[in-house]
């Protein structure tokens, strides 16, 4: 039996979970800034007035709140999509009988990220729910949401889940997790292979040729590109699986309704600040794993 490997879409395990270590470690507190800010957004002035509360309130242990989780979440997260991203462009291929050493075009490359991410939303939304409860619990607390003085590890909350709503509680803001991966995803690669192309343009070069510098960029622009336009999803999704915590949570419609009648749309955007500064490094060196990565098995394997 033969087996193939696809050496273009291929990203190792060490490149994601290293690109995955140093975006969680060098992201965590913006990250942790945005989710507070996002599910409770009366509680601060704005994203340096957030920072400042919860690292004099519980030092920089407070700013990498749910940092664990979110490392599992970024490795599980990207290991699916980057797989997912390489297969679902061959299913494209098959679709539209193209042959299988055919390059795609920037907009099907898009599609075919947008595909990938219903499957990678699949690993990513238990963790990321862990995460966000972790970040948020201090909150909880504060608001009388929950008990003061509940224990705050990432085993707590996973035992406090299963006791409330079994293994499927896990997936709670699946929905949201899905309609804001979709098109977030399309712009995240679309965005992506677009920047490429045009650096590519510009320098008379091949796309794999482009250099580090604008590689890093092109991720960095797609990251940005991709919160950008799905960042009031992801607010709803965060409402949702913190505030489940306090009580059966609405769906998704009736909570970004409930926002916008009794909130209005800023909140929605609340938290955007540290989300955009984190996007262009994190992204970028995501991406650069990849390419490196994609290289790297090609040399060693052959362009089969």
């Amino acid at each position: 039996m033969h087996v193939i490997l696809d050496t273009k879409n291929c990203i190792s395990h060490d490149a994601i979970v290293n690109g995955g270590t140093a975006c969680v470690f060098s992201g965590q507190p913006f990250d942790t800034a945005k989710v507070k800010m996002q599910t409770f957004p009366s509680m601060y002035r704005g994203f340096l007035h957030c920072f400042m509360s919860t690292y004099r309130q519980m030092g920089l242990r407070g700013l990498y709140q749910g940092a664990t989780p979110a490392l599992i979440a970024n490795i599980a997260e990207n290991a699916v999509l980057f797989m997912s991203y390489g297969f679902c462009q061959d299913v494209l291929r098959r679709i539209t009988g193209m042959d299988r050493a055919v390059e795609l075009s920037d907009l099907q490359k898009a599609c075919s990220g947008s595909l990938a991410s219903i499957f990678s939303s699949l690993a990513l939304c238990p963790t990321e729910l862990v995460k966000c409860r972790l970040q948020a619990m201090h909150e909880m607390e504060a608001s009388g949401k929950i008990p003061s003085g509940q224990k705050s590890s990432v085993w707590s909350v996973v035992r406090t889940v299963l006791r409330k709503d079994g293994p499927l509680g896990f997936y709670q803001g699946l929905t949201t997790t899905i309609v804001r991966e979709v098109p977030g995803y399309f712009c995240f690669f679309g965005a992506y292979e677009l920047c490429r192309t045009t650096f590519a343009q510009h320098l008379s070069t091949e796309k794999d040729g482009i250099g580090v510098v604008p590689l890093m960029f092109s991720g960095g622009f797609g990251g940005a590109c991709l919160w950008l336009v799905i960042y009031p999803i992801d607010c709803v999704k965060s409402r949702i699986q913190v505030h489940s915590l306090a009580g059966r949570q609405q769906g998704f419609i009736k909570t970004l309704m409930g926002i916008i009648r009794t909130e209005g749309v800023a909140p929605l955007y609340s938290g955007l600040t540290p989300t955009m500064i984190r996007t262009f490094p994190a992204n970028g060196a995501l991406f650069l794993a990849y390419e490196l990565s994609r290289k790297a098995m090609m040399q060693k394997f052959g362009d089969v």
